[in-house]
């Protein structure tokens, strides 16, 4: 099974012509999320052990989110496809996913997977790279209008509020953002967190993601982004602090501290090569096709909200189908969490 989407640009004036996300390749890329979120092995924990009870399986320990390789995973896989499911109520597994949701976040697992942040140990677990997707996978679910969203919602709330209150609790005391192009990355984790934020009206955060952005970014210039990507990113730590800046400054604000921060992008004619994947068989090197769907969302969502950078999304729909053709397909390595990936960035497709 591969997938068939294909972004074609070319200059007409300034028309562009391209072919988005349909029912037939939204089946092909849900299958990717629906094949893994209940496959218990194998499984990365990331787990700091506290007493020799702490000892047990992943679904023992996280009976909602112990598939596809890892807990960050395992959300995001939910999150794509409730992403799916809510653009395509007519997808030919819509029953069993819903019904696959349904059995991973139910009351009772929720309250277990809680239970998993109590100890001292792990207050520090998925900062800040899960709590994100946590964030994104109950905003997905707020925004579906299906009664199956709602037990989803009620479920979920629970540990919603956690990852709220850890946000809360631990940006006050960052004193320096994660420049990094993994998933410490300070900038991605605001990011989610703020469109969660302003989805569910959730003041304090928003006013708190405002705040730190600013702390962090707001002096930044010259962004060396011709640094990028390292050998293990999935994220672009220049693109995403542009992407929580576009965010949570006004308009014109925004525009100036653009021109400071990465000038290069003012030229119509500004290139930027794709990341390299040399063996998709390594968890690590593959991370490089993340790193292409992260740059394509964030360089559409630039794109979209000022039309004076449309000329960026030549090199977004670039960086999508250089990775979109091996996402399909035995490779675990890689088809355990780059679906959500692509699917994010192909959301961020807009048509004229």
């Amino acid at each position: 099974m591969t997938l068939g989407i294909v972004f074609n640009s070319f200059s007409q004036g300034s028309d562009q012509q391209l072919l988005g996300i349909n029912l037939e390749e939204a089946n092909k890329l849900v299958s990717l999320p629906l094949n893994c979120i209940q496959v218990e092995y194998p499984n990365k924990l990331n787990q700091t052990l506290g007493t020799g009870a702490d000892i047990r399986s992943p679904k023992e320990l996280h009976p909602a989110f112990y598939g596809c390789f890892d807990w960050h995973s395992a959300v995001h896989g939910h999150w794509s496809m409730v992403a799916l499911l809510r653009q395509f109520p007519n997808l030919d597994d819509a029953d069993l996913i819903k019904k696959r949701l349904l059995e991973n976040i139910s009351k009772e697992n929720i309250a277990l997977e809680m239970e998993y942040f109590e100890p001292k140990y792990n207050k520090s677990f998925e900062r800040t790279y899960g709590w994100a997707w946590l964030l994104k996978l109950a905003e997905e679910i707020k925004l579906w209008d299906d009664p199956v969203a709602r037990k989803l919602e009620m479920n979920l709330e629970p540990l919603v509020n956690i990852i709220i209150d850890g946000y809360i609790e631990f940006l006050p005391k960052l004193n320096y953002p994660i420049r990094v192009g993994e998933h410490s990355n300070t900038a991605f984790g605001l990011s989610f967190a703020y469109d969660f934020a302003l989805t569910t009206g959730n003041e304090d955060l928003k006013y708190l993601i405002e705040d730190r952005s600013r702390d962090f970014f707001i002096n930044d210039t010259n962004c060396p982004i011709s640094w990028e990507p390292s050998g293990f990113d999935f994220l672009s730590p220049c693109l995403e602090e542009m992407n929580i800046m576009r965010k949570v400054l006004p308009k014109e604000e925004f525009k100036g501290w653009i021109l400071k921060f990465l000038p290069e992008l003012q030229s119509p004619e500004y290139q930027l090569a794709v990341g390299e994947v040399s063996d998709r068989s390594d968890g690590k090197l593959v991370h490089l096709d993340g790193v292409n769907f992260s740059r394509a969302w964030c360089l559409l969502g630039l794109a979209n909200q000022f039309k004076e950078y449309k000329y960026l999304e030549e090199i977004a729909f670039e960086h999508i189908n250089y990775s979109l053709p091996n996402l399909v397909g035995d490779n675990y390595e890689g088809s355990h969490w780059l679906g959500s990936f692509a699917i994010y960035a192909l959301k961020e497709v807009k048509h004229d």
